[in-house]
């Protein structure tokens, strides 16, 4: 079988992306690039050379399977792709345990298990097209391969890939084991807190990032919701009555662009941070207002449109590349291989649905920013969502990853995440620069040679005080060194800014301190060089003065400025390269302060952003910047 002539690759489509069909054509770009890179046996796609923390073989099978979302939901809808056949000869072989390429039987922990959903996923909803034409053997092949009921799982919500597994099978009526599909199911919801949101694993730590919504826990709820509703109606509606709750908090995640705020780990995915909105859809699910069928199809079509022209997401043969807003390999997960992107692909669920449907058929709406609160506090992520000056971002405490993850403290720990200024992680531990320094407040005891920020919180919490939220949290980045901070979000006073109080017992350490805003693009516009000082129109540039630091670029304007405190620097970084989600090259706002050991003291620190999404923000940010937020008088109370 030879592959298809490729239309124009994914960013290149030049589409408006605003109907069913046009739709099609960007989940047949993605495919379509993959078809010369499978192996002989059509059971394996071999992607890129990076390596993972698991064989090659469970690689190479991921390039295989993730694909399956968009492809199942191309063949559901009635639609042909001209590649179909490589996946149905591959299931073949895959699961064959006499072929060379036998994908091979799933151990404990197996990253096979995870590939188990797509591809149950797609034997669920294209039965015609990857289940009918198989033999009875091929059939009890898949059947074995797909069996992995007696073993040992991860507490997370990994327990919905054994879901789809058995769930496969028992639409296709094949044998399953209905005790365990009960059991996990009984287990999976224990994950749930309440309003919609659940835990990503056991109690004992909070993590509550996309895969809580679209990555996992709420997009597998609702496609099973779909799947099985005839035959499980009870579980069906509380899913859907958890999604109903769960949306009008997800809302607050996006923007009126279409950009998804970075927070958590596996961002790679990209577009699959959008999933939450196709799996509405597929479920066919009315919410309530204002989030009607236009709505939705706003947000999910606007983040689509908004990686259909991110350029450097793929490489030169059309493949996603691991990464965020370019190739990255400083922000990938241990357990992400060239092919582990495609979970992407989860996001075209809605071509399971016809033209017909009301999802297709309404008028895309804007984003409807006047309909909801510019600050709402939710209090099981212990996130305080923020809409305020042109800018979405949130306000973070106490979320960790319970189990060893790459740059977790950056994921996670961050006392702040935005949908317009990506995050930063660590390239190395030597140097301030290097550190992954955005939103947070560093601490060195050894002259700065290493570095520690915020990772594991004490006694995070939600407050309300005089009628706004407040995040409240104690952290130890050694034993003897104790860091307490309040989060506050904007006022209507200052629209732009937002507040961070630390009060720092040094212990007997001598300490250096830096603290950083959000970072941004660090290029100059006219020579695309190093950002220079700020030029005489304030349009571009750097300003470093003491207890102050702003930059202005073609990002936007970010600054930094200690309220009260004499002693601070203001400084500028120039950020490792490649430390960023979204820029190669990226400054960093920052204020700097030596403590003695002994010290009780306290930092008053105001963060200033406007995104360069906001209308002539290069003309107005000056007028913003002057105005400078207050320290509430509870807070200074406080301080006293």
């Amino acid at each position: 079988m030879s592959a298809p002539k490729s239309p124009p690759y994914f960013t290149s489509l030049n589409s408006p992306l605003t109907t069913r069909a046009q739709v099609v054509d960007a989940c047949k770009s993605l495919l379509n690039p993959l078809l010369p890179f499978f192996s002989p046996g059509k059971t394996r796609l071999r992607l890129g050379a990076t390596a993972t923390r698991y064989d090659e073989a469970g690689a190479q099978l991921e390039g295989f399977t993730r694909p399956m979302w968009g492809l199942g939901a191309l063949l559901a809808g009635g639609e042909s792709f001209a590649g179909a056949g490589f996946w149905l000869e591959g299931i073949r072989n895959g699961t064959d345990p006499d072929h060379p390429e036998f994908w091979g039987w799933s151990k404990d922990m197996d990253q096979r298990m995870v590939e188990m959903c797509p591809l149950g996923f797609a034997l669920c909803v294209a039965p015609k097209q990857l289940w009918d034409p198989l033999t009875e053997r091929e059939r009890e092949n898949v059947r074995v391969w797909l069996d992995i009921n007696k073993k040992e799982m991860p507490n997370t919500n990994w327990l919905w890939f054994r879901v789809f597994a058995n769930l496969a099978l028992m639409k296709n009526g094949a044998a399953y084991d209905a005790e365990r599909l009960e059991a996990d199911l009984d287990h999976l919801d224990t994950f749930h807190r309440s309003g919609g949101w659940s835990n990503d694993g056991p109690r004992d730590a909070l993590q509550m990032d996309y895969y809580s919504g679209s990555f996992a826990i709420q997009y597998l709820q609702l496609l099973y919701a779909k799947i099985n509703g005839d035959k499980d109606p009870k579980r069906a509606d509380e899913y859907k009555n958890r999604a109903r709750m769960y949306a009008k908090d997800f809302l607050h995640y996006f923007d009126e662009q279409g950009r998804a705020i970075t927070f958590g780990r596996s961002l790679t995915y990209r577009f699959a941070m959008a999933g939450f909105w196709a799996a509405v859809a597929f479920a066919d699910l009315e919410l309530e207002a204002p989030l009607g069928w236009g709505v939705v199809k706003g947000v999910l079509l606007r983040n689509l449109r908004y990686w259909s022209q991110q350029k450097d997401i793929l490489n030169g043969s059309g493949i996603l590349t691991i990464g965020y807003g370019y190739p990255n390999q400083f922000i990938s997960e241990n357990y992400n291989s060239p092919g582990s992107t495609y979970w992407f692909m989860l996001s075209f669920a809605a071509l399971a649905l016809p033209e017909s449907h009301a999802f297709w058929q309404s008028e895309e709406q804007a984003y409807p920013s006047n309909s909801i609160p510019p600050v709402l506090p939710l209090e099981h992520p212990l996130h305080i969502m923020v809409k305020s000056g042109g800018h979405t971002f949130l306000l973070s405490s106490g979320q960790m990853c319970h189990y060893p993850m790459r740059a977790s403290e950056s994921k996670y720990g961050k006392f702040a995440y935005s949908s317009a200024f990506g995050y930063s992680v660590p390239t190395g531990g030597y140097f301030v620069e290097a550190i992954g320094g955005d939103n947070v407040l560093a601490l060195s005891d050894d002259a700065g040679e290493t570095w520690k920020v915020r990772r594991k919180t004490l006694n995070a919490r939600l407050e309300t005080v005089e009628g706004a939220p407040v995040l409240v949290s104690e952290w130890k980045p050694w034993s003897d060194v104790v860091v307490e901070t309040w989060l506050l979000p904007p006022s209507e006073a200052a629209p732009n800014w937002h507040l961070r109080l630390h009060r720092i017992a040094s212990g007997g350490r001598n300490l250096k301190t830096s603290e950083g805003a959000f970072a941004l693009n660090g290029v100059a516009t006219k020579d695309q060089r190093e950002l220079q000082t700020m030029n005489e129109e304030k349009s571009e540039g750097r300003q470093e003065r003491d207890g102050e630091a702003l930059a202005v670029t073609r990002g936007g304007a970010v600054g930094i400025v200690e309220l009260a405190q004499p002693g601070r620097v203001g400084r500028v970084l120039d950020e490792d390269a490649n430390s960023n989600l979204m820029e190669s090259r990226s400054v960093l706002p920052s204020l700097a302060m030596d403590i003695p050991p002994g010290a009780n003291i306290w930092l008053t620190t105001a963060v200033f952003a406007i995104p360069a999404s906001v209308a002539d923000y290069q003309a107005r940010w000056q007028d913003s910047w002057q105005r400078r937020p207050e320290i509430p008088d509870w807070m200074k109370s406080s301080m006293a």
